[in-house]
């Protein structure tokens, strides 16, 4: 090997230098931009910088062709997108001024502070998509608070319930899941610009001052950590990859819900894909779509996870550069998971009729004749299950309310009335007599939504604010910059 190569070799400038190049053009560039006007102003106040190299700085910064830089092709002439905006500003402004601008800080702090500014922004998408799914189902819920239909356990009927209750377990189950992505973009949202390469600066830096322009709501305090800990992606991985297994086990069941032997759904044309060949066919393929993807954004969190596992803890580009696009190809997969999955909900007609009929069907309310030899003859309830469960062996199969009584009442000195026993098997009754909390009966499930609505309405709230927190950036810098240079 030649002694005289130089930096970058051929193959490393294409397989890995070109890569990050465009990379950072796609998800980092406005974060990197507002990152030099807050740090030069920063320098600025606290004196670290004269007043005019700060105000070159930032008028070379005004100047640059934002559209020019995020087409920009890499030529190895700068080795990543920061040295080349560095190059930019160094012929906007000089740089006898530009060089000014990298006081106190490095690219190590500069790349986490910029991953997380974007990761805060998908973040707040994710949290608004989750939202409307919950919204929609729940409109759907309110709708069908008397659809009576099985519900299941190891994939066979169990006891009748409401489609309202299914829904609004699903809804209860996303509202977690929004509260795990909440709670990551609170990890996110801390600023670990002033971290440096590390050890922070002997320069009198205010870190509080860039957080506050930069929309953090507070430090990633301890230097080391802000550079080395990648727990801020990990976590929202782990997030992530909750919300899509939770929302893939949802799909599967719709799919077959969808099909002929249940019937219970039917998808609206706009959903449905017709075969090349089959005439008949009407395949569900929006919900194959949304599962799919949900599973693909599940893999990408694993991959995330996998990336960061076992790497050192520290700067290390196992975590930067090429994990980053990952991160995003997971982030933008759930996201439109959950944006088909609210988009198909709307356009499904639920078959009523087919639902009640499987409900009425299989013994699925004889638990309820049980609990009623327990509450009308003072049976213990073992006792009470072994008499309904002989009955159910007798009838082999063949179910119905009048034959399962007749077998109860043939074999058993009873004195509960016929007409008791026959109302214990009516699924309407079954479910009507389940009113403690988390039950399916009318007062429980209105309960449920009232506080789905009002948490829908909190999180709607709470998007509003960090929107607001974050759209703010430019706003605040502007003010920042009129108070220095006035």
């Amino acid at each position: 090997m030649s002694g005289a190569e130089q930096f970058p070799a051929a193959v490393y400038a294409e397989t890995v230098l070109a890569v990050n190049f465009a990379d950072a053009q796609r998800y980092f560039l406005e974060a990197l931009l507002e990152i030099h006007y807050a740090h030069t102003l920063m320098l600025a106040r606290q004196g670290i910088i004269p007043v005019t190299v700060a105000q070159k700085c930032l008028e070379g910064l005004d100047s640059l062709d934002r559209a020019e830089l995020a087409r920009a092709r890499f030529d190895g002439q700068y080795e990543d997108l920061f040295f080349y905006v560095e190059g930019a500003l160094e012929r906007a402004c000089g740089a006898e001024n530009s060089g000014h601008m990298h006081t106190a800080r490095s690219r190590n702090d500069i790349d986490i502070t910029q991953y997380r500014m974007r990761l805060r922004r998908e973040l707040l998408d994710l949290i608004a998509a989750g939202n409307d799914v919950r919204r929609v189902l729940l409109a759907m819920a309110q709708a069908h608070v008397a659809t009576i239909m099985p519900g299941y356990t190891h994939t066979q009927p169990a006891q009748p319930t409401t489609l309202a209750h299914y829904l609004m377990a699903v809804v209860e189950m996303l509202g977690r899941d929004e509260r795990r992505l909440q709670a990551a973009f609170a990890t996110v949202n801390r600023n670990p610009l002033g971290a440096c390469a590390i050890t922070t600066t002997g320069f009198p830096i205010d870190r509080h001052f860039t957080t506050e322009l930069l929309g953090f709501e507070g430090l990633q305090l301890n230097s080391y950590g802000a550079i080395a800990a990648t727990d801020y992606v990990t976590e929202t991985a782990g997030a992530i990859a909750t919300c899509m297994v939770n929302l893939g086990k949802v799909t599967q069941d719709f799919l077959l819900w969808c099909t002929v032997e249940f019937g219970f759904l039917r998808l609206a044309d706009s959903w449905v894909q017709i075969s090349s060949i089959m005439p008949q066919k009407r395949n569900p393929v929006a919900f194959e779509h949304a599962r799919i993807l949900a599973s693909k954004a599940l893999g990408h969190s694993q991959s995330v996870l996998i990336a960061s596992h076992n790497t050192p803890f520290g700067d290390i580009v196992d975590s930067e550069d090429d994990l980053q696009p990952l991160v995003f190809t997971m982030t933008a997969e759930a996201l439109r998971a959950l944006r088909l999955f609210a988009g198909i909900m709307p356009n499904c007609e639920v078959n009523v009729a087919r639902m009640a009929e499987r409900a009425n069907a299989d013994f699925l309310s004889v638990t309820e004749l049980a609990d009623t030899l327990v509450r009308s003859e003072g049976l213990p309830f073992r006792e009470a299950h072994h008499i309904v469960s002989a009955a159910v062996r007798e009838l082999r199969g063949r179910y119905s309310p009048e034959a399962m009584v007749d077998a109860v009442l043939s074999a058993n000195a009873l004195r509960t009335p016929r007409a008791v026993l026959l109302r214990a098997l009516d699924p309407t009754n079954f479910i009507k007599v389940r009113r403690i909390p988390g039950g399916p009966a009318v007062e429980p499930m209105r309960d449920a939504m009232q506080g789905a609505e009002g948490e829908i309405a909190e999180t709607r709230d709470w998007l509003t604010s960090k929107a607001e927190l974050l759209a703010g950036c430019q706003t605040r810098i502007a003010k920042e910059r009129q108070s220095l240079f006035a």
